[in-house]
């Protein structure tokens, strides 16, 4: 993992959407709790209100085109490029909704963390993104849900859990209630897991994530 450093640490963030998760962490670092500073937020769609409000904190905002290159890895070079020219030290995906190539994984191995609206290994993998986790959740009954922040892997989800946290289903919440529940919870564990990155204070073993003292 990478050690403590006493200048803030270079924060990228990838979204899709809207860029809640993205704005809980800027007001994270403008009150202090963050020992870091978003270099840049990087979209995969043209119109996705995220980079707005990266304009509105003076943060380069990129939007790139995957129709603009032949396949996916090409694609994901050119995000990497974007990132390694400005020293990335941290890659959090908020609500993004593209595949990363074994490539960016690598170069970023263990420097790339996910919010996901449940608690995984539960609703989690292939198309279970957005709304459609929180409606499976309703269609099985289950009596919890949450959220969870996690490093990326080669796979969908299936990197080492560093926080969840759980909100409890009432009998007349729905798929649109669950997920204004499960978001609230995300603008909380998601700025706490970047503060300790940046403070050092992650601990990977195997698939354990602990917290140093």
């Amino acid at each position: 993992m990478p050690q403590l450093k006493i200048a803030p640490h270079n924060i990228a963030v990838l979204l899709s959407g809207g860029g809640t998760n993205l704005q809980s962490i800027i007001d994270n670092i403008k009150l202090g709790n963050i020992n870091g500073k978003i270099e840049v937020v990087i979209s995969n769609k043209k119109d996705a209100y995220g980079l707005e409000r990266a304009k509105l904190n003076n943060i380069d905002a990129v939007y790139v085109n995957a129709k603009n290159y032949e396949n996916i890895n090409e694609f994901n070079d050119k995000i990497i490029e974007e990132l390694t020219k400005r020293n990335i030290d941290l890659v959090v995906l908020a609500g993004y909704l593209k595949i990363l190539s074994p490539q960016f994984i690598k170069t970023f191995n263990n420097r790339i963390i996910n919010i996901h609206p449940s608690l995984i290994p539960s609703f989690c993998g292939k198309g279970y993104y957005g709304i459609k986790v929180h409606e499976e959740a309703i269609k099985y009954g289950v009596k919890v849900s949450g959220a969870t922040v996690h490093f990326v892997d080669e796979n969908a989800d299936t990197g080492p859990i560093i926080f969840q946290d759980v909100v409890f289903i009432d009998d007349n919440d729905t798929a649109e209630s669950l997920q204004k529940k499960v978001l609230q919870i995300e603008h909380k564990i998601l700025p706490q897991a970047v503060k300790l990155f940046c403070d050092g204070k992650i601990q990977i073993t195997d698939r354990k994530v602990t917290v140093k003292e």
